[in-house]
């Protein structure tokens, strides 16, 4: 087996240009990834409308009015919310001492995969 090679001696191996080009990729993905955002400027960024996220929610637009300025919802809330919009909830946590880790609600850990289900005896 070889040894391993790192990332950095890889990099610095390559063209200037290309290397700079990598840099510039590697910084876009980091803003996209630290960018924040609230659930109304989603909604807005989606051009999608109060009234048309009541509709697919089944409320009614103060409500959605009311959920954009809470401050805590439900995270079930979110849920909903984020999938009426089109999108997939995902939760990261991060800790000083290690990578990011995404967050799964035991909803989600407690349903059998297809391929983990027992077969009934006939």
């Amino acid at each position: 087996m070889r040894g391993m090679i790192a990332v950095d001696d890889v990099i610095a191996s390559l063209p200037k240009d290309r290397q700079k080009k990598i840099a510039m990729r590697g910084n876009e993905l980091l803003a996209k990834v630290q960018q924040r955002m609230t659930l109304s400027e989603i909604r807005k960024g989606r051009k999608i409308s109060q009234v048309k996220m009541a509709e697919a929610l089944g409320i009614g637009q103060m409500q959605i009015s009311r959920l954009e300025k809470r401050r805590d919802p439900r995270l079930s809330t979110i849920q909903r919310t984020v999938a009426a919009m089109g999108g997939h909830l995902t939760m990261i946590a991060t800790f000083p001492d290690q990578e990011p880790v995404i967050l799964v609600t035991s909803q989600f850990m407690d349903k059998p995969s297809a391929s983990a289900k027992k077969k009934r005896p006939a």
